[in-house]
């Protein structure tokens, strides 16, 4: 018979479907199961419709291999193809009948009617692996069954051929290995077996192929032989299809550990399905421990995405936002628009919707967790909660409103993580603003002279010691209508408004010795003044500016060797302290002495603030000078 030709504009075009539109030559063996398990799901509507007595469970797909003659079969039970069927869907490339089939039946049930294929191109992606590929098949109730047989490009030929029972088999011929291209992977049967794992695991008919296993010989101790056996490959029934009230913790926790490979349970699951604008089922695992490599370069955020059951994308990045990075699992949707080669999905509106509804479902659920396991979510968040606050941060604090009941933060009442929410409903009868201290650890900031008043009068103070919290902090400026004010800063007031004017007056009448003060601490700070934050500390360190002395810190730190922001250091002096009253001596006796007091009281602060003194050797030497005089 003569050779026909492809109806498509060219030959460029299949050759263009073959090298450029799939990135992945392994993908060939998900397109023909793919196309196999249409061809069922379309006998099985006919036997609905016309009452054959056709089930489910009559239907399969047979996967075989013969590594010597270099073979690929795959076949199905389904449906056929009669001669004007091959002509349409194998002869003109582009032309779908799973397509066709969809359209013909959009007032059918949708599980019903669930074909995968669309774009009528999968069946091409069989020439990246095959130098020939040859289609048997015999549509249900006709007596003639054909074969397609084609070498790619060349065009194809349709002969009539025998076939006792409907269905078709296909069979590849796999290509030699040429250059860094190994074909010989694809006759390997754990090759086969881990494909369809991972791309056709829920196919809902099942995939069964001929296995060899080893077997201790009966009466041989030591010695072992091969048996051989059908085996089905893949599961059909996906996990997140199932009902929650069937499955169990353990269930979960088992299917996550072998699917993400992980050797202890998640600390939470999420399960849900979802319909109407965004038709979804999801499933979708918090891990108790972070990935070695999760706050690296080479972490991947993403999950799984199935349409139908059909893996498409190992790796979704855009199913998640960052600050839920941490979050593993899958997605499959019926409604998702694929490109043609279904390895890549189109950035649509549904893929947003879905996003959208996962990112809310993972909020609730940790809330949840927060409000119902406290040790849990502590734990969660030991693990993850940098990735919300960075989540917070890199949005220049667009998502405070969604996030901000997520954070938490060590109170100074028994060093306790606490919510916003909870700091906010024990605050004291008078309390204005919500007080933190920002540092190294958190005993460095529970000791720190400005802490001591705000304990006697009761006040929490949230002790920041992440790099990223302050930054935060000041993005969400508010919580709940109350303020959020650093003791570090300049202008945090404790005191009462009697103590408040007694400072005011008190510095009046000392303030041309805090002007001498200032003189001799010059280029240093950029201020000297009576502090309203002190009990019974003779100094502390705050700063006048929007850059705070641990952003100073932090900014610091980082790599490069432009200019960095400093903060407006301002010495506060405790004008009810002896060391006060000595500084008022010196001023009007000894200028010289005074001038190396305010050093000696400068460089205490700095320290006190985990900041480096300019000049080690001469704040020693001041010290010893006081001790000998």
């Amino acid at each position: 018979m003569a050779k026909k030709q492809f109806k498509a504009e060219s030959k460029r075009l299949l050759e263009m479907m073959i090298n450029s539109i799939y990135t992945h030559k392994e993908i060939f063996l998900r397109e023909l199961i793919s196309n196999a398990s249409d061809a069922m799901d379309k006998l099985y509507f006919k036997s609905m419709q016309e009452n054959l007595g056709i089930t489910r469970e009559n239907l399969q797909i047979d996967l075989a291999f013969d590594k010597e003659k270099r073979i690929i079969t795959v076949s199905d039970n389904g449906i056929g193809m009669d001669k004007d069927e091959l002509e349409n869907n194998l002869g003109v490339i582009a032309q779908s009948g799973s397509f066709k089939f969809k359209q013909d039946n959009t007032d059918t049930d949708k599980e019903e009617v669930d074909v995968i294929g669309q774009f009528g191109v999968g069946f091409y992606s069989a020439f990246m692996v095959a130098k020939k590929v040859e289609v048997l098949t015999k549509k249900y109730g006709e007596d003639t069954a054909y074969l397609w047989t084609s070498e790619g490009v060349d065009g194809y030929t349709i002969t009539d051929a025998q076939k006792d029972t409907n269905g078709t088999v296909i069979t590849l011929y796999i290509k030699e290995n040429a250059d860094e291209e190994d074909y010989d992977e694809f006759l390997q049967e754990y090759k086969l077996k881990s494909l369809v794992k991972r791309y056709s695991d829920y196919i809902r008919y099942p995939i069964k192929m001929e296995t060899t296993h080893r077997k201790p010989v009966e009466g041989k101790e030591g010695e072992y032989e091969d048996e051989k056996s059908i085996e089905t490959l893949n599961s059909m029934v996906p996990i997140w299809k199932k009902s929650k009230q069937e499955l169990t913790d353990e269930q979960y926790n088992q299917y996550y550990k072998e699917k993400f490979m992980d050797y202890v349970d998640p600390l939470l699951h999420i399960h849900s399905k979802t319909e109407g604008t965004a038709t979804y089922n999801a499933l979708l695992f918090i891990p108790k421990k972070a990935p070695f490599d999760f706050y690296t370069k080479e972490y991947e955020k993403g999950l799984q995405l199935y349409s139908s059951g059909v893996m498409i994308m190992e790796k979704c990045a855009d199913l998640l936002p960052d600050y839920f990075s941490f979050v593993r699992g899958l997605v499959d949707s019926e409604d998702l628009s694929l490109n043609i080669s279904r390895e890549m999905l189109q950035h649509d509106r549904q893929l947003k919707l879905i996003a959208k509804s996962l990112e809310r479902s993972i909020k609730n659920e940790l809330k949840k967790l927060q409000n119902n396991d406290r040790e849990k979510y502590e734990e969660f968040w030991k693990n993850f909660g940098l990735q919300i606050k960075y989540g917070l941060y890199s949005s220049y604090g667009m998502q405070k409103e969604f996030l901000q009941d997520l954070l938490m933060f060590t109170s100074s009442a028994e060093k306790k993580l606490t919510t916003l929410e909870e700091y906010v409903t024990r605050m004291k009868e008078g309390q204005d603003a919500i007080y933190f201290a920002a540092g190294e650890s958190i005993a460095k900031l529970d000791s720190l002279p400005q802490t001591e008043m705000l304990k006697d009068k009761g006040y929490e103070i949230l002790y920041l010691t992440d790099n990223v919290d302050e930054f935060i902090i000041r993005m969400l400026v508010d919580y709940d209508g109350k303020e959020f004010k650093s003791i570090q800063s300049s202008d945090a007031d404790f005191e009462t408004e009697e103590e408040k004017k007694e400072k005011k007056e008190k510095s009046e009448q000392n303030k041309d010795l805090l002007a001498e003060m200032k003189k001799a601490l010059e280029g240093r700070c950029a201020d000297v003044r009576l502090s309203s934050k002190l009990r019974s500390h003779p100094v502390c360190l705050t700063s006048d500016s929007d850059v705070s002395l641990e952003m100073e810190k932090v900014l610091g730190a980082m790599p490069g060797n432009e200019m960095k922001p400093k903060a407006d250091r301002v010495l506060e002096i405790n004008g009810d302290h002896p060391i006060f009253s000595k500084l008022q001596f010196l001023y009007d006796n000894d200028k010289d002495k005074l001038a190396a007091y305010a050093d000696i009281l400068y460089d205490q602060a700095l320290l006190i603030e985990g900041l480096d003194i300019e000049d080690p050797v001469a704040y020693c030497n001041k010290i010893c000078d006081l001790m000998i005089n």
